[in-house]
């Protein structure tokens, strides 16, 4: 995005002398979101398409009918009569030669996309903050290298030029007709069938002038290939970003610019024709990053890296049968259970007399019976 504060307004007679000076409005902050913009011209482009179809009656005009089952052939219709080699072919089937198309294409298809009116405008204002940077334009193809500024603004008496070589003088002055010549001499032929509908050539796209007020100057610009004027007022992001490429050159008249601020709105102040619009704004105001991370301000705060600790690639299966941690994790309610069964054995543990164990006593009388025996051996 653009961040001048101001912006030079050079003179309409030619001599590139700089008339005026102009602030640079708020629209060319805007963040340039090329998915947006893309988006939207796909969306917006659907909307300029005429509706075609395939005739009704297209592969249904013969009389064929079924031979039915018993003719070892296939059940499909078959053209009546006899003495031509047409009778008894296939017909009306997709699969078959001179029958109609599977699923024939009708008129009433949903030609036209809806867009939301947020992202429409979130794209023109893209569109508007990509032409106001020169590598983008440059990467467009416009021919720009002699141009002195980018956004090229001009002053108002530009909008009164009615005659074509009053233009052209203009535009030759401000090194701005290398791009009109760029687009002549790209005139092609069209390939394929659109040559025979109205569309025989094609060629590239010229600078894009935006006024204010027309008074002569559209009668001036019209004539000259691939130069396109629009009012500020009307903005066309198919005008702005042709293809969904951002970076159209655009040539500005000065009330036109210095109206941008009343149609967008600034940060603090909405716009008046677009009521309860404001401009989006970037998260981050330095998109750098690592110039941000290698700043002094934050390399002074961070501490020395320390040694390299090399992460198991797999994690040790626990049993949170026998693993307390793990239960707790796996069920948080299992420590209360585990601290209330402790302090009921507590409770309980004090009051029960301990016996001694039967087994015990067993073998004690066994030994004793055992050593009575050997005694009386002995005697």
């Amino acid at each position: 995005m653009a961040a001048r504060p101001v912006i030079s307004v050079y003179s309409a007679s030619g001599n590139n002398s700089v008339v005026a000076t102009a602030p640079l409005p708020a629209v060319f902050t805007t963040p340039i979101r090329s998915d947006v913009v893309n988006f939207v011209h796909t969306n917006m482009a659907k909307n300029k398409r005429q509706p075609y179809a395939v005739s009704v009656k297209a592969g249904h005009q013969t009389s064929a009918e079924s031979w039915g089952t018993g003719r070892a052939v296939a059940r499909i219709p078959r053209v009546s009569g006899s003495g031509t080699h047409r009778s008894g072919q296939a017909a009306f089937g997709n699969m078959c030669r001179g029958g109609r198309m599977f699923a024939p294409t009708k008129v009433w298809r949903k030609w036209h996309v809806k867009t939301n009116q947020n992202q429409k405008r979130y794209a023109t204002a893209s569109a508007l903050a990509a032409s106001a940077l020169p590598s983008l334009v440059l990467a467009r193809g416009h021919k720009i290298e002699q141009i002195h500024e980018v956004p090229l603004v001009l002053e108002k008496s530009v909008e009164s030029l009615k005659k074509t070589k009053d233009v052209i003088a203009l535009l030759r002055a401000i090194n701005a007709y290398t791009d009109v010549e760029k687009v002549a001499n790209s005139k092609k032929l069209r390939a394929g069938k659109g040559k025979l509908r109205n569309r025989r050539h094609r060629q590239r796209r010229g600078p894009l002038v935006i006024y204010n007020e027309d008074q002569g100057i559209v009668h001036g610009f019209r004539n000259l290939p691939g130069v396109e004027l629009v009012p500020v007022t009307a903005l066309n992001l198919l005008q702005l970003a042709p293809g969904g490429h951002v970076g159209r050159f655009v040539i500005w008249t000065q009330p036109a610019f210095e109206r941008l601020d009343s149609i967008f709105g600034t940060a603090t102040k909405p716009g008046d024709l677009k009521k309860g619009y404001t401009l989006p704004r970037t998260v981050v105001t330095n998109p750098d990053l690592p110039r941000i991370i290698n700043s002094e301000e934050i390399q002074a705060v961070l501490h020395p890296a320390g040694p390299k600790r090399t992460k198991r690639p797999f994690t040790q299966k626990k049993n949170p049968l026998k693993n307390m941690g793990v239960m707790v994790r796996l069920n948080p309610y299992a420590q209360t259970l585990r601290r209330r069964e402790l302090l009921t054995n507590k409770r309980f543990g004090a009051a029960k007399v301990v016996k001694p164990k039967k087994k015990i006593i067993k073998k004690k009388r066994n030994y004793a019976y055992i050593k009575s025996l050997l005694s009386h051996d002995t005697a």
